[in-house]
């Protein structure tokens, strides 16, 4: 039942998810991979709304989507009736030796079902409890549904993906549920660190994303420029963007001035250099496209890998257009062992492979070792755990609490 971990600067922390879908659950994801025990806490008959989507419909039929086994290996499985006092009891029982909760029902549900901050810290004042939600505890749009793309649109963020004829355009992942789910994991390990521990934790997925866009932010607060959308061109800079070579996309990065000299004599254009219109930085930004034109007859001669390894070699920092099967195929990702492969998962009668976390410890990369739960796997040993007889747990299964 407990999240075994190969290495867990987490060990020892247990951690409540009441959470469904993405922010939630990848927040508790990542607490699993470094070492929690993860117990979650999902609702009777159905559990997570996740185990219903995904790319494969046949898993997602018996509940046991993708979309669920994405972020939900390393947990345990308990499921909940939150709506009957048997269910609020027991969950009360498991908070008296929880570190952490972590729930991303809109605001206010969790008090009406009577396991809210206030009386759940009396019962264990040092409980770190964490309330993702779209837009916050409080605010005008604290009560509203939080869609991903919804916290997209508000953020600004599509406003600013495409280039000018295509924007706006939403981020191609759920881009505000992850970012939400690691500033709740940022937030919650910080809050592990406190002394002595026990706080809530308001994490908005709206200003989560808000906080990742510094520059494009301070551009506007500090210089009031008015964000735009930029397309594959790095606004700071130029060349810095995305060029077509004969079989592709290649990102070249000359920011310094010694790397666009060394771009331009590599690709046989030291012409390029003397040329008014492209002295300076500033010139360079203010005639991108006239530039990238003009590097392009040279970079669309040959394969973006051939020059990517060359550019590199010289100092100019560049690299091919990968797909997302052609990125995870990477030796520089497949040689790290950032993939996990769970063989014949029950339930999903299959072998599942999910990502991990982008952190190493001691040249060591924490992962969890057991694989999603089905609905309610664990129920009877946890409620064991916390005293109930046989004749108990068979009578929760029967009435519907568990």
């Amino acid at each position: 039942m407990a999240t075994d971990t190969a290495y867990g600067p987490l060990n020892g922390v247990r951690v409540l998810d009441l959470t469904n879908v993405l922010a939630g659950p990848f927040a508790c994801h990542q607490l699993a991979h470094l070492g929690a025990e993860v117990i979650k806490i999902e609702a009777v008959g159905r559990g997570d709304l996740a185990r219903n989507l995904g790319a494969d419909p046949d898993l997602s039929g018996i509940g046991m989507g993708i979309s669920f086994l994405a972020q939900n290996a390393g947990k345990s499985s308990l499921s909940l009736n939150l709506k009957d006092a048997r269910g609020t009891d027991i969950l009360k029982k498991l908070v008296l030796d929880s570190d952490v909760l972590v729930e991303n029902y809109r605001p206010g549900v969790m008090d009406r079902l009577g396991v809210g901050y206030d009386v759940l810290k009396a019962i264990n004042p040092k409980l770190i409890y964490c309330a993702i939600s779209g837009f916050g505890q409080t605010g005008p749009l604290a009560t509203s549904p939080a869609y991903d793309q919804i916290v997209q649109g508000l953020s600004g963020v599509m406003s600013i993906t495409g280039d000018p004829d295509s924007a706006p355009l939403r981020v191609g992942y759920p881009l505000a549920d992850t970012v939400g789910g690691l500033t709740a994991a940022m937030a919650i390990c910080s809050a592990l660190n406190a002394k002595p521990r026990g706080s809530f934790i308001d994490v908005s997925m709206l200003e989560s994303v808000l906080a990742t866009m510094g520059w494009v932010v301070s551009n506007h607060l500090i210089g009031g420029v008015s964000p735009s959308p930029q397309g594959n061109e790095n606004p700071t800079s130029a060349p810095s963007g995305a060029f077509q070579c004969a079989d592709g996309l290649i990102n070249i990065a000359a920011n310094k001035d010694e790397q666009w000299v060394a771009l331009a004599r590599h690709l046989g254009r030291a012409d390029l250099l003397t040329a008014k219109a492209f002295q300076t930085r500033e010139d360079r930004k203010a005639n991108r496209f006239r530039l990238k034109a003009e590097l392009e007859t040279s970079l669309t001669k040959r394969r973006a890998q051939d020059w990517a390894d060359e550019l590199n070699a010289i100092g100019v920092p560049a690299g091919p257009v990968l797909t997302v099967p052609e990125a995870l195929q990477h030796p520089q990702v497949s040689g790290r062992d950032f993939i996990k492969r769970f063989e014949n998962v029950p339930g999903a009668n299959r072998n599942v492979d999910i990502a991990t976390v982008g952190a190493l410890f001691n040249g060591e990369r924490p992962m969890v070792t057991t694989p999603p739960p089905e609905l309610g796997q664990d129920s009877a040993p946890i409620l064991a755990m916390l005293g109930y007889s046989q004749v108990q747990i068979e009578t929760l299964r029967e009435e519907g609490v568990i």
